[in-house]
Parts: structure tokens; sequence; C-alpha cells
């Protein structure tokens, strides 16, 4: 037996061993849990202690990250090595926020930081033009508008972004697009004039069915508009790793700038994908969201694991995932300006980790991935807490919380806050049915003993809180980080590859095939889907029809 799976299984047996142990009790027979379960990193406090665990979990957890070579593949993430091995490419965002005087990143035999930087200062630049004014339109009209065009990685990360940084957004209004469905589009057209509009196609391979079909229809905005193609083209920009497809778009080469082969799209907004952001608050923010997410590298790769934090984040993930066997997460922003963050996570996580094949190959040997899911706090209070307090599932629960909006503190921000520390504690110790007798005393004992069920909680439901003391670009970087390395530890203990994902793949090909099916009336597939195709070809002669 190696000691992986040794390490393994003494877990598994420490499960069956403490499983009775409630959190309410582990809290009453430890004054100090907290100060021994939570770390600090400049503006952020990750409170763990709210978990079902230990010092002798949290040390066996650390045992078996070791077992699975986490520091050796830590060293390979950080130094360019093909950590990504389906694709034999290295996955190297963390490269995109180094400093300026970092040693040298190869890829290859190349030193890339030179490209990296060179990029940045393009996107950077072009963002200042649309700034201060002096990038303008082909009709020589100041650009109010920049409209992203793209899907999945090279939209949910810029978009939360921007989202969440709108205190310090400057003078361009900043609009996404991703969906092909046309309502998307024309939802963003209607507000926009062609004249002071610039539009950026953000696609890797610049063959995205989604991004092309809206750019195409763009074109097809300026064309009825009546700009030349030249003029168009003076409108659009692009992210991507092909230069040649986006000038035979007619994108010129100046306002294309670089999508590395060795950064994952949804590990992508700290590069020129990250455009978007850099139009709607400018460079020097922007710097702030590198320098936050650099510092939470620093801490990844410099930090012990029992005191790291995405490690700790990760390791408690796979101890609910593989050994308690929890039914999924949830991550509850409490601030408005987060609302998109669960979803950029679901992303993250998912796609990184929805992997059925080890690194290798091999089938995998345990449950890996797991759903997640998520959403703005209070809300979700009104929503699917219920499941999480009183449900028959486990869920554990990430609540992020600012401390202040944007230096601002009022009631509401107030009752906001209490209400993310309140569920988190109301999960942990939940309600005895005498604790509910009690709070119905009242009440006649006939109706009393009738209600008291129904209030009782069952508690000891984990949860970790992720507070920082303001959103800014700086924080926003350390948190995002964070959850990138927590997906990358993740991957190193199931033996998965966290940056491919041949699954979506799959049914992009069959979506193009279908496509041209459904238009021309020909093909061969199951009953089910032939059905499907036949009804959307019925209604169509029927739009036709009445048309």
């Amino acid at each position: 037996m190696d000691a992986f799976t040794r390490a393994w299984r003494v877990l598994e047996q420490h499960h069956q061993d403490t499983r009775h142990i409630l959190l309410r009790d582990r809290f009453a027979c430890e004054p100090d849990r907290f100060d021994r379960m939570h770390e600090r990193l400049n503006g952020m406090l990750f409170d763990y202690s709210k978990n079902r665990l230990g010092e002798d979990t949290l040390q066996l957890l650390c045992n078996l990250a070791d077992a699975a070579g986490l520091g050796r593949r830590m060293h390979d993430l950080r130094t360019g090595a093909k950590v990504n091995g389906s694709e034999g490419r290295a996955a190297l965002h963390t490269a995109l926020r180094l400093p300026d005087g970092a040693d040298a990143i190869y890829v290859d035999g190349r030193d890339v930081l030179p490209e990296i930087r060179r990029e940045l200062d393009r996107a950077l630049d072009f963002a200042r033009g649309l700034d201060d004014g002096s990038y303008k339109g082909a009709t020589g009209r100041r650009i109010t508008d920049f409209v992203h065009i793209g899907i999945g990685g090279s939209d949910l990360g810029p978009a939360m972004c921007v989202q969440a940084l709108e205190p310090f957004r400057r003078q361009i209004s900043v609009h996404f697009v991703s969906n092909a469905d046309p309502a998307c589009l024309d939802e963003a057209l209607c507000r926009l004039n062609p004249e002071t509009t610039v539009f950026c196609v953000a696609s890797k391979s610049f063959k995205t069915p989604e991004t092309l079909l809206n750019a195409q229809a763009v074109k097809a905005w300026y064309r009825d508009a009546g700009f030349s193609e030249s003029e168009t083209g003076c409108h659009f920009c692009a992210v991507s790793a092909d230069t040649a497809a986006a000038a035979a778009f007619g994108i010129a080469p100046e306002r294309v700038f670089a999508m590395y082969e060795w950064v994952g799209g949804r590990y992508s907004v700290w590069s020129p994908v990250g455009l978007p952001v850099m139009v709607a608050v400018g460079g020097a923010c922007f710097r702030e969201l590198l320098a936050g997410a650099h510092a939470m590298d620093k801490h990844f790769f410099s930090t012990p694991p029992r005191h790291n934090i995405p490690v700790l984040m990760a390791l408690i993930a796979v101890w609910y995932n593989n050994f308690q066997h929890a039914d999924g997460q949830t991550a509850v922003p409490y601030s408005h300006r987060l609302r998109l963050l669960p979803a950029w996570l679901s992303q993250l996580d998912m796609e990184s980790l929805g992997k059925s094949r080890t690194s290798d190959g091999s089938p995998v040997a345990c449950k890996t991935g797991g759903i997640v899911f998520g959403g703005e706090g209070v809300d979700c209070q009104h929503a699917y807490f219920q499941l999480l307090h009183q449900g028959t599932r486990l869920i554990p629960c990430d609540f992020i919380v600012p401390m202040t909006v944007q230096g601002r503190e009022d009631e509401r921000s107030r009752f906001v806050v209490a209400n993310a520390f309140a569920q988190a504690e109301a999960l942990m110790k939940g309600k005895t049915l005498d604790e509910a007798r009690a709070e119905l005393a009242g009440l006649p004992e006939t109706e009393r003993e009738r209600l008291a069920p129904h209030k009782e909680f069952p508690g000891n439901r984990p949860s970790n809180s992720i507070l920082i003391d303001r959103l800014s670009p700086y924080n926003l970087g350390m948190l995002m980080a964070a959850y990138e390395h927590k997906t990358f530890v993740q991957g190193v203990i199931w033996n998965i590859n966290p940056f491919d994902q041949w699954g979506v793949e799959y049914g992009k090909q069959l979506a193009k095939t279908i496509g041209g099916e459904l238009q021309h009336g020909v093909s061969a597939h199951d009953s089910s889907t032939e059905g499907l195709m036949a009804f959307y070809r019925e209604c169509r002669l029927k739009n036709d029809g009445a048309a």
C-alpha cells in the first residue's frame, strides 16, 4: 500500500471515529477554537473554525496533501512545467500577475514575462485611450460604451470584476454579451450608438461559435447603420491567440491583444481578457487587482499547508466531498456587487474538477468535483437556506462578506453583515428540541409539543467565513486567487487535470452538426433528438407561414 492510500484510509477511519462529535460541543470544549482556526492575510480573514474537524483532522489532511505530492506540484505550477498534461501546456495564470523584477518564467525555453508585460501595457494603453478620449470612432466622436463579446471564462471573470468594482468605475460604460440567443445582443444594441461604441471579441481560437455569431451580428448592425468595412473595423478590438483570424475578420493587428495558449479561459481575467475591467476601472485599479492576486500567490507558494489559506480551503472541501459525502457546496456573498461571484466560482470549480479520469487517463478511484452553487445574501436566506438548515443533505457553505461598502456604513450594511454572521452561527449551533420547547413556553402544552419539532434545527452544519475589510480591487484579487489555488489543490489530491475541459468540447461538436441539420432538414440521430428537431422544424414552418 502506497503512502497516499494509507493516508486516505486513515482519514476514512478518523471520520468514523469522530462523526458523533457536534460542532456546538467542540466550541464549548475549545474556548480558543477560533484563535487556532483562522488565518489573516492583509485585508482578509479566513475563519474555518465552524467545520466538523479538529487539529487531528487537519494534520491528517495535511498528511494526505503531502502524500499526493502537493509541494512538488505547486513548484511545477509556479515554474511553468506542463501541468496541463492532456494538452501539453503550462498553466501560468500566476505569471500574469508577477510584479516587475520577478525572476524569469520559461515556457519551452523562452522567458514569457517580457511578452506578458508588453501585452498588458498595450491593453492598458488602449483602455487609457478610450478613457481619455484620444481613441475615437470612425466619425470622430468620443467612445462612450465598450461591449465585451465572449463566453465562459472569457466572460464570467471580467463581468464579475466589473460589477464588483462598480464604485471605481471611470468614464466608459461596459457591457457584456455572451449568449448566442439574439435577445442577449439585441438587449445591448438597443441602448447603444454605433458611432460611440467599441466591441471587443474575446476568443482564444477566434472560432468560438457563440462569440463569432454575435460578432458577425454586430458587423451587420454597422452595415445597416451605413458604415463601410473599414469604418466598422475602427469599432472592434479582439483578445485572441489567433491574430490572423482576427485580421481576417477585419480587426487591425494593433487592436488585437494576446490570449496565451498556456492560460485557460477561466484563469484568464488577469491577461488582456481583463480588458473590459481595465476600461471600466482604469489601469491603476487593474494593477491593484493583479497585486492582490499576487499577494495570495506569494502566500500560497510559501506558507506551510497547516496555515495556507487556499490549501486549507481545498483540504476542507475534500474532507466533506470524499469522507463525509456532502451533496454539494454553496457560496454566498453578502454583497450586492459580488452577486456574480457564485457563477464565476461554479465555472471555476465544476469545469476544472468535473473529471472522471485521472491525469494519466485512468478511471478515478474517488468522487471528484462537486455541485457548486450560490446566490446573494440576504436573498438566499429566503430561498434555499431552508434546505441548509433543516434539510437532509450536507451542503457546506462559504460566507463571503465585505465589512464595509466602499467605506460607507449604515443600518442596512450592518444588517447585511449581521445576517451573515447569524446564519453561520445558526447553521453551526442548531436548536435542540428542548430549546424549541422553551421558546414556546407561553403556549399550551399540546400546542407547544405540536410545534416544537418543526422549530428544531439539527445544527452541525459546517461553513467557512471569508471576510474582507472592504471590497477593493486588491481584496478582490486576493479572493479570486485563493479560489483558483483551492481548485488546483483539489485537482492534486484527486490526481486530475484542472486545466482542461474536454467534456465541453463534445457538445460543441454535436451542436455544429445539428445546427446545419436544423437548417437543411437531413439528419440521423436517436429517436429523441430526431423528435426534438422535428418539433423545431414544425414551429419554424408555422412561424414562417404566420409571417
